[in-house]
């Protein structure tokens, strides 16, 4: 359990220092890209009116431009390995 736990804390160490390593406006970007994909992926339920209007509201607000921004990103980092890879990460276009 122990040699788990410590993997686990090096793997986690080693994905945020890789994050620290990107241009700014990419570390910016995943993190509102996941913001966006988070309230995506998440319906209340049983449904709740209130819930749903908070969600719409940060899915307007975090996911609006996103496809825009990935596609400038990229073409911005074309020649970042480390970058390219991250921003693989996201679809193209979210729905």
């Amino acid at each position: 359990m122990k040699t788990v736990l410590v993997m686990l804390c090096f793997s986690l160490g080693s994905a945020i220092a890789a994050e620290a390593r990107l241009p700014s406006d990419v570390v910016r970007y995943v993190e509102q890209r996941e913001g966006c994909d988070h309230f995506r992926g998440e319906i209340p339920d049983p449904p709740d009116k209130q819930r749903m209007k908070e969600m719409e509201r940060e899915i307007r607000k975090l996911c609006t431009g996103t496809d825009k921004k990935l596609t400038q990103l990229k073409h911005k980092y074309a020649k970042n390995q480390a970058v390219m890879k991250r921003l693989n990460d996201f679809d193209e276009k979210i729905a």
